[in-house]
């Protein structure tokens, strides 16, 4: 038994060969991997790509496309589930303070505001280095208490753009 969060939405996954149950329906599967990061899935005659666009495993979080959609997967399994339900938190990090640029670029999107809750992965802004947007997310959950930056703004690596 898992539990998964997609996109902040919860379902509650067993498997047994290519059956799946999520949350009360059952579902049959075929799953072929095309390439490293490329599967192929069949499901009730209707085909679908899904890429796997980014993994984290100490944080048990992916990011995929489907169907060229992208969506923010996080992955619990037995003890996962288990441990919060004691109130532990498995392989949770140390709480940080603040999040910094990872590199120089410019400030193109703030998707949070001031005061807003944020949850571990949730996306927090938009950063553009070297002609490349990256989506900078949230290492924890947590309060916002300050942006220290507005879009257009310039930064260097290791600015604090966001206080926790």
């Amino acid at each position: 038994m898992y539990e998964a969060s997609v996109n902040n939405r919860n379902f509650k996954i067993s498997q047994e060969g290519t059956s799946f149950m999520i949350d009360d329906e059952q579902l049959i599967l075929d799953i072929e991997r095309v390439d490293k990061n490329l599967f192929h899935v069949l499901k009730e005659g209707h085909s679908y790509n899904i890429t796997v666009v980014e993994v984290d495993r100490k944080k048990k979080m992916a990011s995929i496309k489907l169907n060229n959609q992208t969506y923010d997967v996080v992955l619990k399994d037995r003890m996962d589930v288990l441990l919060q339900k004691m109130g532990f938190e498995n392989n949770q990090e140390h709480s940080k303070k603040e999040v910094k640029a990872p590199m120089p670029g410019l400030i193109l999107d703030i998707l949070v505001k001031e005061g807003e809750e944020v949850k571990s992965g949730s996306k927090l802004f938009v950063l553009e280095a070297m002609k490349m947007e990256n989506v900078i997310k949230s290492p924890q959950d947590g309060k916002i208490s300050s942006i220290t930056v507005a879009v257009g703004d310039s930064v260097e690596k290791n600015n604090t753009i966001i206080v926790f």
